[in-house]
């Protein structure tokens, strides 16, 4: 299976979109918005902020 590396975090704050790569060897837990400075954390239940505010989850979640 091909894991997509590539995600566009959406900020739930300010609405600022921006594409970023995923880690492969670690689980983003912070992430801080570029535009506004919020500090994001997962949503309850997932395991990084791919999975949170992400169009694309992190490979662990790809794979299942």
């Amino acid at each position: 299976m091909t894991r997509t590396l590539k995600s566009i975090i959406k900020c739930p704050h300010c609405g600022f979109e921006i594409e970023e790569t995923i880690p492969t060897d670690s689980c983003r837990f912070f992430y801080q918005c570029s535009r506004c400075g919020v500090r994001l954390k997962p949503k309850e239940g997932d395991c990084c902020v791919f999975c949170s505010y992400g169009t694309v989850k992190c490979p662990s979640k790809q794979e299942n």
